[in-house]
C-alpha cells in the first residue's frame, strides 16, 4: 500500500473516532509508521489546576501510536490497544500538546508503539509524557458492536 493511500485509510478512520472530534484534535501529520495529532487547549480539557488533564493527554497519546501502527497494516485490517504503560513527566500546559507516535516494532500480528507527547507554551516546548504500547491488527473481523457485549 502506499504512503497516500495509508495516511488516506489513517485519515478516514481518525474521522470516525467520536473522541477525538469531541476533545477537538486533529490530525496533522501521517507518514509510514509515525502518526502526528494535535490537541488544542481549552479549559473544558483541563484539570484542577488548569493543565490538560492526564486522561486527554493519554487519549491523544494512545491515537497516535495506534494509527501510527496502522498506518504499515495491510487494506482491510483494523488495530485495537492491547496494553499501554504512560509515564507523565511534567504538566501539560500551554496553548496545545501535540502527540507524536512511531512504531517501534512491527509485527504480523501485535506492534511496540511509543509516543512522545509535547506541550507547547509560548515559545516553550516541554515533553510532557511518553507511552509505550502494544497494538494487535485484526484482520477481516467486524467490528463488535457497541450493543454486543
Amino acid at each position: 500500500m502506499s504512503a497516500a493511500a495509508a495516511a488516506a485509510r489513517v485519515a478516514g478512520s481518525f474521522a470516525a473516532q467520536g473522541i477525538m472530534a469531541h476533545l477537538g484534535a486533529r490530525l496533522v501529520r501521517v507518514e509510514p509508521g509515525i502518526c502526528e495529532i494535535e490537541l488544542p487547549y481549552r479549559p473544558e480539557l483541563s484539570q484542577q489546576d488548569g493543565f490538560f488533564h492526564a486522561g486527554a493527554v493519554v487519549t491523544v497519546a494512545d491515537s497516535a501510536a495506534g494509527y501510527a501502527a496502522y498506518s504499515l497494516m495491510p487494506a482491510g485490517h483494523r488495530v485495537l490497544t492491547v496494553e499501554l504503560k504512560v509515564n507523565l513527566m511534567a504538566p501539560a500546559r500551554g496553548e496545545r500538546i501535540v502527540a507524536r507516535g512511531r512504531v517501534r516494532k512491527a509485527g504480523r500480528t501485535l506492534s511496540v508503539v511509543e509516543t512522545e507527547v509535547t506541550a507547547y507554551a509560548g515559545d516553550t516546548a516541554t515533553v510532557c509524557a511518553l507511552l509505550l504500547g502494544t497494538v494487535i491488527g485484526l484482520d477481516g473481523r467486524p467490528p463488535v458492536s457497541p450493543a454486543s457485549p
